[in-house]
């Protein structure tokens, strides 16, 4: 199991690496810069180290960090590692989430509620999508991942549709850590939505961060590509909001190989591999806690 949880986190930095340097490209742009974008090179729009992360992987640890904190109500403590995390300003945070922390009023979810009326409506944004999956490796019940998910989601950004494309990610991340291949996990998690009838085909639709938009792209790369290296490879070269789409879709595929299988020469460039190494060992903890004790968290609300 821990194999599988730092297999997600580390999938998600890499993604976000790799992806980082192409990050608003157009493919066009892509193939007359780079050719075909294969190496952890950095540079791109944030001028970026090789290994170097971005707000993707920044706010993923900022999720484990508040689950680490306070395992059966972490959604005050996730806020309070957002909220450092924005204290350090960084390079790249997205316009929703920049926001909401920037107005954040004492009230996670007034404050979302707010911002989505001034950005009237348009909160559908892929940047809780992008954190989402640590929720899914801290808990072995079911329940309790759709309700910390929800409200993880709720605290930036008040769409509802965003907020189930989180549960339906981490309903796939839950099948896969719990041995289901990961094509079968994508089947039966999205067969009563409105992504089964089209996921199979490439998308139509821009590679952008609009979560629905996000969600084709990453179903259709891990339904097609079987080899994580590609995967990470033909998001990045996609172009787009490369970087969060690249690190969504090899969160999970990370969560269903494993650490272990991971390309070395992607796994040993990320810079904070260390804290993320350090951050699924906690997690895997917590998970075993529960696990162990047969707690059934969803009774603590």
């Amino acid at each position: 199991m821990l194999d599988k949880i730092k297999g997600g986190l580390f999938g998600v930095a890499i993604g976000d690496a790799l992806g980082g340097t192409t990050e608003f490209m157009t493919e066009e742009e892509i193939k007359k810069e780079y050719g075909c974008l294969t190496e952890m090179l950095g540079g791109g729009v944030w001028n970026l180290a090789p290994g170097e992360v971005t707000d993707d992987t920044a706010m993923t640890i900022a999720v484990c960090k508040g689950i680490i904190s306070n395992p059966i109500d972490p959604i005050s403590e996730i806020g309070n590692e957002f909220l450092h995390w924005y204290d350090t300003k960084p390079k790249d945070i997205g316009n929703t989430i920049r926001e909401v922390l920037r107005q954040y009023n004492g009230d996670w979810f007034q404050t979302s509620k707010n911002v989505n009326i001034q950005l009237n409506g348009m909160s559908a944004g892929n940047g809780t999508l992008m954190r989402t999956l640590p929720v899914a490796l801290s808990y072995p019940s079911l329940p309790k991942i759709d309700e910390i998910t929800n409200l993880q989601s709720k605290m930036t950004h008040y769409d509802d549709e965003t907020s189930s494309i989180c549960q339906l990610y981490n309903k796939i991340a839950f099948q896969l850590l719990n041995q289901y291949p990961l094509k079968d996990a994508i089947e039966t998690v999205i067969r009563d939505t409105k992504f089964f009838t089209i996921f199979k085909k490439k998308p139509s639709v821009p590679s952008d961060g609009y979560v629905v938009n996000t969600f084709y792209w990453v179903l259709y790369y891990l339904y097609h590509l079987d080899d994580f290296r590609e995967i990470a490879i033909a998001a990045a070269n996609n172009g787009g909001d490369s970087d969060t789409i690249a690190a969504i879709a090899c969160g999970l595929k990370g969560v269903e190989i494993g650490y272990e299988r991971l390309p070395d020469d992607y796994k040993h460039k990320i810079i904070l591999k260390e804290e993320l190494s350090q951050l699924s060992m906690q997690l895997h903890l917590i998970r075993e806690h529960f696990r162990k004790s047969k707690i059934k968290e969803d009774k603590y609300e």
